[in-house]
């Protein structure tokens, strides 16, 4: 019987690429975004392509009433989800001072919360099954002084240690997959003003992160810091005083994934 994966924020970028590689390995999906249009073509694609079980659950997961229903689909014993990848995300254009409360509130709950949401109610069945994945997307902000995106993104690092660290043993393996830059829609959706202006060569590709990710949370990783480039610098976040990190991603527009 093959697997299944359920996807957020799959209708593009870097949460596609993650649906295309397990359909390419013969895994069903179910793909989740708030884009209903979006998600159909590529379900119909990957259905047609690979030859495997690809369903749409649009859904808003800063919505209570649309989490609840993705959630239950999750916790369903007789459709298992043996994959779960927390994806959806997107960031605060405005700085500190300036951005609205409200905004701020729904980018924790979704890089925050409904990971944990998710990932709580996956989590039981597939201790039952002995078997299961969680890949938790989260980024190299996590380690950085990057404000309220880096402070959300840190929580979900913590959870998926713990979580990891609890349940491997019993066949549950949880990883954070910590990227930088990525050439996805995630800047171009906060404003052209907010593109980072950086060489080319510091942007990862989608591809080569979500294979690392998939292997990541097959051998057991709890975190990973995704493409060679960002690996190299990782060292040097823990030297670095804080007011030049943040004074970095503030150069750079909130510059990392």
């Amino acid at each position: 019987m093959p697997l299944t994966a359920l996807i957020t924020g799959a209708s593009t970028g870097l949460g596609a690429e993650f649906a295309r590689q397990l359909a390419a390995a013969g895994v069903d999906l179910v793909l989740v975004a708030r884009d209903r249009e979006r998600l159909e073509i590529l379900a119909a694609e990957l259905r047609d392509r690979h030859g495997i079980d690809a369903s749409a659950l649009p859904a808003d997961l800063t919505r209570a009433p649309d989490l609840e229903r993705v959630a239950g689909r999750l916790s369903a014993r007789d459709r298992p989800v043996d994959i779960l990848v927390n994806n959806a995300g997107f960031g605060v254009a405005d700085g500190f001072e300036t951005s609205e409360l409200d905004d701020e509130r729904r980018l924790h709950e979704l890089l925050s919360w409904v990971p944990l949401h998710l990932s709580h109610a996956a989590v039981p069945g597939m201790l039952d099954r002995g078997y299961g994945w969680i890949l938790n997307v989260a980024s190299v902000a996590a380690f950085t002084p990057t404000g309220t995106y880096g402070a959300a993104k840190a929580a979900i690092v913590s959870l998926s240690r713990s979580l990891n660290a609890r349940y491997r043993r019993r066949g549950v393996r949880v990883t954070a997959l910590c990227p930088g830059l990525l050439d996805t829609e995630f800047h171009a959706r906060m404003g052209e003003d907010h593109l980072p202006r950086l060489p080319r060569i510091a942007w990862a590709s989608t591809a080569r992160v979500a294979q690392e990710g998939l292997s990541a949370v097959r051998r057991g990783r709890s975190i990973l810091i995704s493409d060679w480039r960002y690996r190299l610098l990782a060292p040097l976040i823990h030297v670095l005083p804080d007011r030049l990190l943040e004074r970095t991603s503030t150069t750079n527009d909130g510059a990392l994934n």
